[in-house]
Parts: C-alpha cells; structure tokens; sequence
C-alpha cells in the first residue's frame, strides 16, 4: 500500500464493517484532530464507530485475535494447511509475513485497527470534555465508555507487542507516525488508570438495544487480569471478589446453558458483541473501500462461527455417505458450509476428561449419527442455514464471562496463601462440569498441585475463548508445552523460539516509522 493510501486509511477512521443494534445508524466519520461535536448524538455516533471497528475480522469479528491468543498452543488447530493462519500457528511469523492480510486479517490490520480506535478515542474525550453542547451526565458517560474501549486496545497491544507507541491526547497523524515505543510497564499503568475511571463512571449493566455496551465490570476484569500478570495476587483476588460479590452476573447451572444462542444476555456473560446478519458495510457493493478493496456482496455479520464450523466437503470420515449427511443436514435446515479452520487440536481432543459434561460442547467427532473427520467445537457452531448463513451470523462474540473470574480468584487465592480457601472458587466451575461429587471435588493439593490443576481446569473450562495463549505466556510455560505437542500439520513445537511471546511489528510500520527500532533494533526478536 501506498504511503498516501496508508494516511488515508488511518484519516478514515470508521468502515461500518459489523453492527450491533445499537449502532445500526452510520457512524459519524472522524477525519481529523479538528472534529468538534454540535450534540451528544455526535458523539455517541463517534462511540458507536469504535464498537464497529472492534468488530473488524481483525480483532473480535472473525479470529483476529484467536491468531494471536489460541493457534500455536494447545487448543486450536486448522483441518488443512492453511496459509493465512499457518505463520502463527507454525511460528513462522516474521516482519514481512506480518504485512500479509486475506479478508482482513493479519498482524498489519490489527496492528492498524488496534490504532485506530485510538486515535479516534483520543478524540473523542479531548472534543467531548467540557463541551457545552453535551450534559454533563452525558460527558462522564461518553468518556468512560470510550476510556475503556482504548484501554481494552492499549492491554492488547502490550500482550502481543510488548512496548510500543503510546499517546492519550488527540495527535495528528504526521505525530502519529514519529512516535517510538513506550515500554510496557508505563502503558499498562495508563491502561490501569483508564479502568479506573472507567469503573468509576460505568453503569453495572446495559439492557435492551444497548445490550452490547460494555459495563464497568469488563472493565474490572481486564484489571484483574493485569494484576495477575503483574503477579500481584492480592488486588487481583480483591478485584475478582469484588466482581462476584457486586456484579449482577452469576454462573448458570450449566455449561450448555452459557452457549445457548437464544440467550446471549445470559448472567454469567459479562460482555459480548452483539452482531446483526445484514448489516453491511457505509461503502456499497462495488464501491472502493479506503483500503482500496471492493465492499463484499455479502452481508457483515458475525464471520466466527464459519471459522469453526465444518464444511461438507471435509465431511463425514466416510466420504460416500456424504450426500446422506448433506440430506439429514437439510432436513433439519442446517448445512456444513464452515470452513473447519478452527478445530480441536489433536492434544486437546484426546485429552479432554471423557466424563466431562463439556466435552460434547467442545469435542464433536459424530453428527447426527455420522463419524466425522476431525474433532469439531460445537459450541461456537452455527449452521442454521435461513437465519445464520456462511460468514454473515447473528451470534454475539462472547469476551469476558463468570467462570473465568472464579478460576481467576482461585488462582489467586492458591497464590496467596495456597489450597485451601481456593477450592471454594475451582469446585463451582467443575460442579457443572461433572455428574458427582467424587468427580468434580478436588481434595489434599499441593500448593503446585493445584496450581496444575487450574492449568487444566482453564483449558477445559475456556476453550477457544482466546485466552489460552495468554495464560501460557503469564504462567511461563508456552514454550514447554508447545514443543512437547504433536500437531496435524507444519512443526510448531520445532519452530517456537522464546521470543515468539510477542509478535513482530509489521515491516509496513517500520518502514513508514523508522522510529519503532529505536528502542529495540531486534523487532522484538525477529531480527
């Protein structure tokens, strides 16, 4: 891409791409550090924006961030050879590959998205900060809702490139491109700060069309996780119980309940984005987008689930029976028309506690009676073919739930002061996940023993949930546990190296800024 066409796609800061219900009306473009707001609705239709911009297949939309969170660890794998996931997955990422998209996704486009929304927060609360064309109430609102939305972003930076550019006020773009790195520890207590006041200002829950608007307690988590990553037990297990004890949200009876698609605002669900089939893009069919690709003649809605649904040409294991299960699919208005490229690893599956009440909602190797060729997660599955089509789902994209913050606290808790007051946070989440007590009840752990079993208890529990690589980092084990895998295809337990903690930052942005070597000439390691 062009440098010109590089500041244009950064000056256009909103492609509609994905939207909620409350952001169904076209976003106010914010072109320019200049932009004033002449009423609230301006600036909630800035706000909405950014939502959709989160929505992009880079980051929550399709498996942007899965990239970057599940493949290459222990859960997830493709059913093919795949390029566009394969530098990842393989660890074979390096600065140009990183420029490489197909349909949006790559780690240049959610480098690029990530920045975005920031540039275009960083405005949003310099034009709505004493402006007397907008309540009081209505500015406190506006600027916490958009202070957690940069620091959601600025917490995603840092997990996938470490240091990196760091600004709070509303720069210009030729500032923009001469920033170089912060280091990590100054972004995260920036990041820190804006959970705060984003706590601080938050309502406890959002309901009706504005279901999708995260609330002062995805806030809460993300504070949480950072304490525990900074290995400070203590305010991380307040910050969790104060989110079981305060918050409206509760875990359900059961798992199958939480997946339930007919229930997407269920209590244990503490954000997720709310998608709609057919919305499209502001720019119609035909039309050059700002990145100069075509708009998609089809809709765009939710892509995730077609990641990890199957496609009927992979299916069933018995290849002449296919047009059997292509009729039984039918009957029933379902179809296999997924992608399959993002199954069940081949560890994960043979390894799932066969008694574990999860299980089938994370392991589907049968449907409908027919053998299948690879372990699907049906969980994540939608085939409705009428009311949820390939690449265009209604399905919210689940963020932050319960049962992550009671093994998050029991974590904690074992940290602390070890075992024995942790049980009482791990046994709910595996009370659901068993048929009895002398299943689910875990008794007389080591503080190590324990400490294991919420590595597992995590895997089973939060499977594709995007955390798993994350958590391996924290814990210090991603390389042990990669390299002692077996993998369907390429080599990623020859291949990983201990940098590959973090990604590179893509060769286009070093290029255009060469001020991103400053502070580390290696690129993170991939130099």
């Amino acid at each position: 891409m062009k440098t010109r066409n590089i500041f244009l796609y950064i000056l256009m800061i909103f492609s509609f791409l994905g939207c909620e219900k409350f952001l169904e009306e076209e976003p106010r473009a914010l072109i320019a550090p200049e932009t004033f707001f002449a009423s609230e609705n301006d600036a909630r239709q800035a706000v909405n924006g950014i939502y959709g911009i989160l929505k992009n297949n880079s980051i929550y939309g399709q498996v942007g961030l899965d990239h970057f969170y599940d493949n290459g660890a222990d859960i997830i794998e493709p059913n093919r050879s795949a390029n566009f996931v394969e530098p990842i997955g393989n660890y074979s990422m390096n600065e140009a590959l990183a420029d490489v998209s197909v349909q949006k996704m790559s780690v240049s486009d959610t480098w690029k998205d990530l920045y975005r929304i920031i540039f275009s927060a960083n405005i949003i609360i310099d034009r709505v900060t004493g402006n007397t064309a907008i309540s009081q109430d209505a500015q406190i609102d506006i600027i916490a809702e958009t202070t957690f939305i940069r620091a959601l972003c600025y917490w995603h930076i840092t997990n996938l490139w470490g240091a990196a550019p760091y600004y709070t006020e509303p720069l210009t773009i030729d500032e923009v491109r001469v920033l170089g790195r912060t280091d990590k520890e100054t972004i995260v207590n920036g990041v820190l700060a804006d959970l705060q006041y984003a706590q601080a200002n938050l309502q406890d829950s959002y309901t009706g069309d504005q279901s999708g608007r995260a609330s002062k307690w995805a806030a809460a988590i993300i504070e949480a996780k950072i304490y525990m990553q900074q290995k400070k037990w203590q305010p991380g297990l307040d910050k969790c119980l104060q989110i079981i004890n305060q918050s409206p949200h509760t875990l359900l009876p059961t798992y199958a309940e939480v997946f339930d698609p007919s229930n997407e605002y269920n209590s244990e669900i503490i954000w997720s984005l709310d998608f709609a089939k057919d919305i499209r893009s502001q720019f119609e069919e035909g039309t050059v987008r700002e990145d100069g690709t075509l708009a998609a003649a089809f809709g765009n809605g939710n892509w995730r689930p077609s990641m990890f649904s199957p496609r009927l040409r992979d299916e069933p294991k018995n290849s002449s029976e296919r047009s059997a299960l292509a009729a039984a699919l039918n009957e029933r208005g379902e179809a296999f028309n997924g992608t399959g490229l993002q199954v069940a690893s081949k560890d994960f599956a043979e390894k799932f506690p066969l008694n574990d009440l999860r299980r089938p909602l994370n392991i589907a190797d049968t449907y409908l009676g027919y053998e299948l060729n690879f372990p699907y997660m049906p969980k994540f599955w939608n085939l409705d073919v009428n009311n949820s089509p390939r690449f265009n789902h209604s399905d919210n994209r689940l963020v932050f739930r319960m049962a992550d913050v009671y093994l998050m606290a029991a974590e904690c808790e074992n940290e602390i002061n070890g075992p024995a007051n942790a049980y009482q946070y791990i046994h709910p989440i595996r009370q659901r996940a068993y048929n009895t007590q002398a299943e689910w009840e875990l008794v007389g752990l080591s503080q190590q023993e324990f400490r294991e079993a919420i590595y597992d208890e995590r895997k089973w529990e939060l499977a594709g949930e995007c955390f798993r690589r994350y958590d391996l980092i924290r814990w210090g084990i991603l390389l042990d546990v990669v390299q002692n895998l077996e993998y369907r295809f390429w080599k990623p337990n020859e291949n990983i190296k201990p940098f590959h903690v973090l990604l590179p930052i893509p060769l286009q942005e070093l290029e255009l800024n060469p001020a991103l070597l400053d502070a580390d000439p290696t690129n993170n390691g991939y130099r």
